[in-house]
């Protein structure tokens, strides 16, 4: 997973932005401009976004928006890696909404600050970013992250451009995924698909808010998306996943990718193209098909 060494090491090693990442030449990214999405009929979809803000139990969450500037769309819950919110995750949110879906991309870290605390992941590695955002995480354990999920998907619910008569879907990186899994079992009546991609600390054996204990208490489908180093440090996790979801009932891809830790993110390191797309393709099925 996203550790201090390997964002220390990344920082030493002097990595620019160019390494970290282009924003404006990847094909992940090609088709999206702000404002404007692209369907897979390669049609381009008129665009509304907007940061946003609503209360939480602990306070007020913030994130961005985007949806089709026209109708009701299934609402989906981004929870970014550790970085936050940026043009990244806002450029990746916009790809998805011209999908036709209507996209939050939740600030995790509102209880300390708003907004964009990062520009990309080389001003994350580069600015000391590891020791604030360990504090930071520090609020966001299990029962943080359900009562967070709980009130955004209630916010969601309210605005006009969500059809809340179908499901919701979820998806994290890094971090968030395993808040992925805390809000389909915070909200299960209104989750019915979970995309956690290169997600850290899903197994944690003999804890009872272990992101694995609680998937009998959810109603979605799963993909659980592992990088290939992941795979190498904690090899045992896909299969008491596996086990944890066939035991549950619960239709479940549980795959290890050919990229590591973070190759979905385009302003990371290591982003892999030909795997992103594969994650991006996969997470599309499980959208279709669940929600």
């Amino acid at each position: 997973m996203c550790d201090e060494a390997m964002i220390t090491r990344w920082a030493k090693e002097g990595l620019s932005r160019r390494q970290f990442g282009t924003l404006g030449g990847m094909a992940v990214l090609a088709a999206c401009n702000p404002g404007e999405g692209m369907a897979e009929n390669g049609k381009q979809v008129p665009l509304t976004e907007a940061m946003v803000s609503f209360a939480t139990p602990d306070g007020t969450m913030d994130g961005f928006f985007v949806h089709p500037a026209e109708g009701a769309f299934p609402a989906v819950l981004l929870w970014p890696d550790i970085a936050g919110i940026r043009e990244a995750k806002r450029t990746m949110a916009r790809r998805l909404a011209g999908q036709g879906y209507a996209v939050l991309v939740a600030n995790p870290y509102y209880r300390d600050a708003k907004g964009e605390i990062w520009k990309d992941f080389a001003d994350f590695a580069g600015n000391g970013g590891w020791p604030r955002a360990r504090e930071m995480r520090g609020h966001l354990d299990a029962e943080a992250i359900m009562r967070d999920a709980t009130a955004a998907i209630a916010w969601l619910d309210t605005q006009h451009a969500v059809d809340s008569a179908r499901g919701v879907g979820t998806q994290g990186y890094c971090m968030g995924g395993p808040f992925t899994f805390w809000t389909a079992a915070a909200v299960p009546d209104r989750v019915r698909a979970v995309a956690s991609f290169h997600g850290g600390g899903l197994v944690s054996e003999g804890e009872p808010l272990s992101p694995h204990a609680l998937i009998g208490k959810t109603k979605a489908r799963f993909l659980v998306a592992i990088g290939k180093n992941d795979d190498a440090e904690a090899p045992g996790d896909k299969t008491v996943l596996g086990e944890a979801f066939a035991a549950s009932g619960i239709e479940a891809q549980v795959e290890v990718y050919a990229g590591d830790h973070g190759w979905t993110v385009p302003d990371s390191p290591v982003y892999a193209e030909a795997a992103a797309e594969k994650a991006w393709a996969d997470l599309l099925t499980l959208y279709k098909g669940a929600l």
